[in-house]
Parts: C-alpha cells; sequence; structure tokens
C-alpha cells in the first residue's frame, strides 16, 4: 500500500501511525485484499482496510474469466463505495454494519476504511455449525434491514441486488442442462421484481459475512458489494441455504419462516412504517420458494456440481416451475 493511502488511514483515524496486524482474506479473484491494521495515538485501536487493487483481468476459480465476469466485479466495488457513502448511516444497531471512516479512489485503486467489528463486540465467526441463537441473530438482523430499507430506491446500487441476479448473469444461463428452470428463469425474475414491496437486499448474505457477539446472539454483516433492490426472501433463502442442510431447510422451513416474519413485523412497527405488514407477509410468503428456486437457477449453471444442489432445492423449483405454468 503506498503512502497517500497509508495518509488516509492515519488521517481518518487521527492515528499517529499504524501497523499491519494481518491480511483477513484475499478478494475473490485478486483484486485486492482485506487488511487488518492497528493504531498508535488514536482512540480506536484497529481498524480493517479493505483495499481494491483492479487488475485488467482476472483469475476466477470457476473459469469465468470473461470482460463480463470482470465489469460485473469492477461495478460490485463502486457499488460498495456508494453503499457506504450514502446509506450505511441509514441503519441502526438492529441491523448493524461497520462505521466507514474513509473511502478514497486512486487509479485503479479503491480504500475503504472500515470500522473493526473484532474490537468493537464482534469478534466470533462461525463456518458451518450453528446453533438457532445464532441463525435467530442473523434472520433478526435480515429482516431489522429489510424493514428499515423497505422503499428505499438503490440509487447507485444495483438496481436488482445479489449476484446471482438473472440480467447479470447470462452466460451461466446458457450453459444450463436443466431446460425446465432455464426456461422459467425469467418467469421467476419477473415474479420477484414484481413485488409490490421492494427494499434492498444485501445480496450475499451467506453465515461467512455475519460477524457474531461473543455469545452468538447479535451479529454485524459486512461486504456490501451486491447490495440493491429486490425481495427479502432472497436474502432470507440463500443465508438459510448457507448453512443448513436440506433436511433442516425442509424440516424447519415453517419454523424459519415464523422466525422472520415475526422479527420483520416487529422492526415495521418499531420505525413506525405506513407499510401494511400483514399484506407484505402473504406476498413475501408466496415468494419465498421463487426466490429459492432463483438461486438454485444460478447454482445449476455456474457449478452443476455444488453442494448445495440438492434433492429439497430440486423440489421447490418442480413446484415452482409448476405452479407458473398454471
Amino acid at each position: 500500500m503506498d503512502q497517500h493511502f497509508q495518509n488516509i488511514i492515519l488521517e481518518s483515524t487521527g492515528a499517529e501511525s499504524l501497523y499491519e496486524i494481518e491480511v483477513i482474506q484475499s478478494l475473490w479473484s485478486g483484486y485486492g485484499e482485506i487488511v487488518r491494521f492497528g493504531l498508535e495515538g488514536s482512540e480506536l485501536e484497529s481498524v480493517v482496510v479493505k483495499h481494491v487493487n483492479l487488475p485488467e483481468g482476472g483469475s476466477h476459480p470457476r473459469g469465468w474469466n470473461t470482460n463480463l465476469s470482470h465489469q460485473r466485479k469492477l461495478k460490485s466495488y463502486k457499488v460498495e463505495t456508494e453503499w457506504y457513502k450514502a446509506f450505511n448511516e441509514k441503519g441502526n444497531n438492529d441491523c448493524k454494519t461497520p462505521h466507514c471512516y474513509a473511502l478514497e479512489a486512486k487509479g485503479n485503486e479503491v480504500l475503504m476504511v472500515l470500522e473493526d467489528l473484532d474490537s468493537t463486540g464482534f469478534p466470533k465467526r462461525l463456518n458451518s455449525s450453528v446453533n438457532w441463537d445464532n441463525i435467530n441473530a442473523c434472520i433478526r438482523w435480515l429482516a431489522s434491514f429489510h424493514a428499515t430499507f423497505m422503499g428505499e430506491k438503490p440509487e447507485g446500487l444495483w438496481k436488482t441486488g445479489t449476484y446471482w441476479h438473472l440480467e447479470t448473469r447470462p452466460e451461466e444461463l446458457e450453459v444450463m442442462d436443466d431446460l425446465p428452470l432455464k426456461n422459467a428463469a425469467s418467469a421467476i425474475d419477473k415474479k420477484l421484481s414484481e413485488s409490490p414491496f421492494q427494499t434492498l437486499v444485501h445480496g450475499d448474505a451467506k453465515l461467512a459475512n455475519f460477524c457474531f457477539s461473543n455469545d452468538g446472539k447479535n451479529v454485524a454483516a459486512v461486504d456490501f458489494q451486491y447490495v440493491g433492490g429486490g425481495c427479502g426472501m432472497k436474502d432470507l433463502a440463500y443465508f438459510i441455504g448457507s448453512c443448513m442442510s436440506e433436511h433442516d431447510c425442509e424440516k424447519y422451513e415453517n419454523k424459519l419462516l415464523d422466525l422472520y416474519f415475526s422479527h420483520l413485523q416487529g422492526a415495521l412497527q418499531k420505525q413506525n412504517t405506513p407499510i401494511d405488514g400483514k399484506a407484505l407477509e402473504t406476498n413475501w410468503r408466496e415468494l419465498y420458494h421463487l426466490a429459492w428456486a432463483d438461486f438454485h437457477r444460478f447454482l445449476k449453471g455456474w457449478h452443476p456440481g455444488h453442494w448445495k444442489i440438492n434433492s429439497y432445492s430440486e423440489r421447490v423449483s418442480r413446484e415452482v416451475i409448476e405452479k407458473l405454468s398454471v
């Protein structure tokens, strides 16, 4: 990192000096890295810096090294910058996100100086093993996020959020072998987009993007590259699929939906919104399986052997297709 970016970190945090603690992770396809920096002479002990260094191409692990893929990733970082610039502070503690201290762009590089959630009460990460407290915390966050941004126009964000949105994934659709699902893709997308209750969706609300409190009962979320407009069921279906087995997805489907809508109704009431909560719930419950089938469509084109392609997802998708054809 050059001196210009180091100076931005120092100025935005009031620090006298900084030192690298660790590289948290490399960004997808070699587009930079996320680094934790320690600070000296600042009220803050540390910050997390997302340093995007945009290459001419990339080394996508699934082989999708196309210009379309590259342009999609470029836009995703512009979207994330806009999120932190214009939307992030509209949230609240019920849908906690990292505070952004500074944003800077220079040439092919982008710098985001963010609150270190590890040092502000959210130090735990969960990869696969979750309990109901953990699931409840994430679902509560999603419901609060969707309630907070209900009706918000996604200006500067993705018009339609999520990284698997049909319009941005023509290559994956083209190679699909599942012709019934392929042929129904547009109709599924249309149904989701035509919901009268549109909000902002996180767009990549997998378990790995949630940071947990030590007791696992509260969370904050990170990674806003694919935030944009949409139906909240997209986030919910994607989250559940990221951390539960196909057996549990089916067994607890109604319980999970009841949990989400209980939190959503509470969040809407807390914000004293004019939205008709009952009408919203009726509409979105009907769209849950469509949201599931929408992501399943992407997976079957992107990675046909993916572990998330299972009998539950196949059954849900078949039922969706049948209902659309009636």
